[in-house]
């Protein structure tokens, strides 16, 4: 169980104006990359991403209420999995309250909640507390049965797979997670594979799957403006396949 995460479902807000993908220091912060495919790309992106701000568990609250706000409704957040606007104060550990879920999940390396990929806000996201039970520590495939609190989310006993809307946001956040995390100064030494039922070994599958989404849900305006409080106001870095999408192509496909 991955706990520290959907009943009513509305659609997702209208989407808000992106920021500006050409900006020149964007250009700048990858600049050591440029050129570069396969593992010399990989290696690159791990060297400007590393070494970010760190915060603490309990920092991580007041975080997601500002990435992770609703722009339809400045008191709400946007619960991963299932979509649902819910209030920032709920969050907790009650049933229908939000917590803070891993999208790669802790025990894939067993760092859990330490000051670093255990609290790294670019994979960890708002979810209802039943439904990230639900989820629990499941590796990411296609197929099985709906969830019943968050529609459009199915799972069986190896694998979870999100609702389409944001498909490529888990894919993306757990491409960065294994370039960021790479074995330095004592961190886990994250991969994907092409496996399920990783079970506590450092990695998360299926990769395969991860790229098909990556390529049917594309990046949109909500996902870039994460990325930016992140690196603007958090963590002062960036995930660089919201940057730059092709970049997860040149090093695994």
């Amino acid at each position: 169980m991955e706990l520290d995460e959907e009943a009513d479902n509305p659609a997702d807000p209208d989407p808000i104006d992106p920021p500006d993908q050409s900006n020149p220091d964007i250009d700048t912060y990858y600049e050591n990359a440029a050129g570069k495919s396969g593992e010399a790309l990989k290696v690159s992106l791990h060297e400007i991403i590393d070494d970010h701000t760190e915060l603490s568990y309990s920092e991580v609250w007041d975080a997601l209420k500002n990435t992770d706000e609703d722009p339809a409704n400045a008191g709400n957040v946007l619960l991963l999995y299932s979509g649902r606007s819910q209030s920032k104060n709920t969050n907790g550990g009650g049933v229908d309250d939000w917590n803070r879920e891993h999208v790669w999940a802790k025990s894939h390396g067993d760092f859990g909640t330490s000051m670093g990929p255990g609290t790294d806000i670019h994979h960890l996201r708002p979810t209802d507390v039943t439904v990230n039970s639900s989820r629990g520590n499941l590796d990411f495939d296609n197929g099985g049965a709906e969830n019943r609190e968050a529609p459009g989310n199915y799972y069986d006993s190896d694998s979870w797979e999100p609702r389409d809307e944001v498909k490529g946001d888990v894919a993306r956040m757990l491409f960065y997670m294994a370039v960021r995390y790479e074995g330095d100064s004592g961190e886990p030494d994250l991969e994907l594979n092409n496996s399920v039922n990783n079970g506590s070994n450092p990695f998360h599958g299926k990769l395969s799957i991860l790229l098909d989404w990556h390529e049917q849900d594309p990046v949109d305006a909500r996902e870039q403006r994460r990325n930016e409080i992140i690196f603007e106001e958090y963590q002062f870095n960036r995930n660089p396949f919201i940057d730059h999408p092709e970049w997860a192509e040149e090093i695994w496909g």
